[in-house]
């Protein structure tokens, strides 16, 4: 999955829209960044699952169609072992080489992950079952700078990803962030507790002000006293902050390649602008 080299991994995620016209603009803006030469292009699950074949589907046609090197989002929400046996199988059988292995969120209207019977618990457990079962797949997994919304503290998290990158990860992509500093000190603490596999940052330009805090309310990142300082001198003018938060992204991303990291994965949010504006000053 990761390039040998030293050109750093670029990498785009995307989400599987609910119809049939949104997967043709989807299909459109990942078409638009194939000028980027990405390493990998991946497409999540929607909520609780919910886009499951979508996701299948999408992740073949781009690979077959456009040529791209395709990552699709596995996750344990709603499905027994033998479903994600079969989804391995439909996927690989696409020629689809790697997945992230996921716990997912919980359903819509549960406020608690339940595995489903004759499923899995937590992602570490469906790594080790597509180790056990023998595709042939690279297998990322997500790692938290700030720790996961539900771990107790920073300590409690290390130790859970530790043990899940022992059941069989090749590499680390991380929830989004934009603090710097989180992140390096994330992987100095992981590289200590012996964490040896890439750890790629996960990167998402601002280009709405209101979206930003109910993400980062969700998954638990804090928004910089600097970055939040700027976003509200421009918050009423939607072409000002989409530029304030691509000029910060792409500090982001200089300072971490400067500083070792194996390359940049992309939240695009299924749009192309910002994501290209910041490949295009960093001229990857």
């Amino acid at each position: 999955m990761l390039r040998d080299g030293d050109d750093p991994v670029v990498s785009f995620e995307f989400f599987p829209p609910k119809d049939d016209e949104g997967t043709e603009r989807l299909y459109h803006t990942v078409e638009a960044l194939r000028a980027c030469r990405p390493s990998f292009v991946s497409v999540t699950y929607g909520a609780g699952g919910s886009t499951r074949d979508r996701t299948i589907q999408l992740v073949g046609r781009i690979r077959a169609e456009l040529g791209m090197e395709t990552m699709a989002h596995l996750t344990c929400v709603g499905s027994t072992r033998d479903e994600i046996r079969e989804i391995l199988t439909r996927l690989c059988d696409q020629g689809v080489e790697n997945v992230l292995a996921l716990r997912g969120d919980p359903p819509q209207g549960e406020t608690e992950f339940r595995a489903p019977a004759g499923g899995f618990r937590f992602a570490s457990e469906l790594v080790s079952f597509i180790r056990d079962e023998g595709f042939p797949v690279c297998i990322g997994a997500a790692c938290y700078p700030e720790k996961h919304v539900e771990s107790v503290d920073l300590d409690a998290d290390l130790q859970h990803l530790v043990h899940k990158v022992g059941c069989g990860v090749d590499f680390l992509v991380s929830q989004l962030f934009f603090d710097n500093q989180e992140f390096l000190a994330f992987v100095r603490r992981a590289r200590s507790a012996g964490i040896a596999c890439p750890i790629v940052p996960g990167l998402m330009p601002v280009t709405n002000v209101a979206q930003v805090r109910r993400f980062t309310d969700m998954c638990g990142a804090r928004i910089p006293q600097e970055l939040h300082r700027r976003l509200q001198i421009v918050k009423d003018d939607p072409g000002a902050v989409v530029a304030t938060g691509v000029a910060w992204t792409i500090q982001q991303c200089a300072e971490l390649l400067d500083t070792g990291a194996p390359g940049v994965h992309f939240y695009t949010l299924n749009k192309s602008s910002a994501t290209l504006a910041v490949h295009a000053a960093l001229g990857l």
